[in-house]
Order: structure tokens, then C-alpha cells, then sequence
């Protein structure tokens, strides 16, 4: 993590262009031989970055205690990763917004960003059909007095969106083992589910992916400005209506 972090501080600080990958390696006190063995690029070592967080959600998914609907499964990992005291320490949380914006206006960072998120996409999808298998999803239901759900006032405004610590509550995880493909005409029951189950989940991390760059695009400050927790929890109740249940028993 420590060249994560290196790397990030470097593109923020004197851009993507100007920065080697010896930069990166001296900045993290690393030789540059050490380096190449981890990462084939200099862009690919912010991607630990990206999935730290990411891991985290997913993790706080599969933790949910049994029973609990798979939507309020999703808001209380994206509370718990996003909210405040989480991710980076609170001070960095200007570098984080930055790099978020130069991985969205520079394709080279904006293809590691992809890449995690699809990881990220097959983890939650293993992750929401392994609760399914074991009975431990609940059904839609959600009870709306246990938490925020309305949707901020600001929440549409991504370029005022301020708010919680970390880079990696994107929605992305690093772990690759998740569903298997669409399958064909004539594809088996399996097949169906993990295809449903991939659908969902891609809904899902494009929900806290959409608020964490929400929220990186603003430059609002002001405390009373919707963080990224609020953000992608305004985005997860409106998948509230998505039929859940439907999937859990198929």
C-alpha cells in the first residue's frame, strides 16, 4: 500500500506525465527492479488504492448478519466504508478527490479504475449468490426507520458532493472469483442465477461508483453537504424495488 500511496501523492502532485516509475519506487523507498516485479506500469500502482476500500464493502456485504435483506446489506457496508473516520485519514481526503479526478480525465487511470470495478463486480456477485445459497439473504424487505434513506438535498449536485474518507469504497475489489458468464440458449439453472446475480451486483457497484466520483467531481466544504456514504446510500434505496426476492429464490 505504501507505493499505492506514493504513486497517488506523485500524480496529484506533478501529474501522471511527469512521473516515472523510479519516482514512485524512490518515493516509497523500493528499488525500481522491485517495482517492475509488482507492476507492469506506473498506472497499475494506484490500483491497491482503489481496492482497498472496495474490499472492504464487499467484506462488510458478505458480514451482514443472516437474515438481512440484501438492500439494507448494501446501504450499511456503504455507511460503514464511506462514513466518516474510514478509508485515508480525513486530511487527505483533498488528495483522494484529486486523484479520483485526474483517473476520470486521464485514460490510462481511468482503464485501472475500470478494471478494479469489473473485479469489484464479480466479487459482490459471488458474494450476493453464496448469501443466497446459504439463507443467510434476507428478502427486499427493508425497514425504513433504521436508517438514512432519503435522498439528500444536494445529492444531484454531484459538484458539491463533500464528505467522507477513501479512495477505495468504489465499489471495487481485487478479488477476481465471482460468477460465471451470461451462458447461451439452453444454458443450465446455474448459469441463469450467477447471470442475475452478476447483474445485480454491476447495478449495485454502479451505484457507489457513480457517488464516489460524484463526489470527487465537487469542490463543495461545506458541512452540510452530502459525503460519499450519503451519496451512494441515496443510490442503493433506489434499488430498493429491484426484485430481490425474486433472485434469492431462484
Amino acid at each position: 500500500m505504501e507505493v499505492a500511496r506514493a504513486a497517488a501523492g506523485l500524480f496529484v502532485r506533478q501529474g501522471l506525465k511527469a512521473t516515472r516509475a523510479e519516482d514512485i519506487a524512490q518515493a516509497a523507498g523500493i528499488a525500481p527492479r522491485t517495482f517492475y516485479r509488482y507492476f507492469a506500469a506506473k498506472e497499475e500502482a494506484v490500483a491497491p488504492l482503489y481496492e482497498a476500500g472496495a474490499r472492504r464493502w464487499v467484506e462488510a456485504v458478505r458480514a451482514a448478519p443472516p437474515g438481512t435483506p440484501v438492500p439494507r446489506a448494501l446501504e450499511d457496508a456503504a455507511r460503514s466504508v464511506l462514513g466518516p473516520g474510514a478509508g485515508v485519514p480525513s486530511d487527505s481526503s483533498a488528495e483522494v478527490r484529486a486523484l479520483l479526478r485526474l483517473t476520470h480525465s486521464t485514460p490510462s487511470l481511468h482503464g485501472v479504475w475500470a478494471e478494479v470495478c469489473q473485479a469489484s463486480e464479480r466479487a459482490l456477485a459471488e458474494v450476493l449468490a453464496e448469501r443466497a445459497r446459504t439463507g443467510t439473504a434476507g428478502g427486499a424487505a427493508v425497514d425504513n426507520d433504521a436508517g438514512p434513506v432519503a435522498r439528500p438535498a444536494h445529492a444531484d449536485e454531484a459538484g458539491e458532493a463533500e464528505g467522507a474518507d477513501g479512495v477505495g469504497g468504489t465499489g471495487a475489489a481485487s478479488g477476481t472469483g465471482g460468477a460465471s458468464g451470461m451462458g447461451g440458449a439452453g444454458a443450465g439453472d446455474g448459469a441463469v442465477v450467477d447471470a442475475r446475480w452478476r447483474f445485480a451486483a454491476a447495478v449495485a457497484v454502479a451505484a457507489v461508483r457513480v457517488a464516489v466520483e460524484g463526489w470527487a467531481a465537487g469542490d463543495g466544504t461545506g458541512e452540510d453537504l452530502p459525503g460519499p456514504a450519503e451519496l451512494a446510500v441515496a443510490n442503493l434505496v433506489a434499488l430498493r424495488d429491484f426484485p430481490w426476492d425474486a433472485l434469492t429464490r431462484a
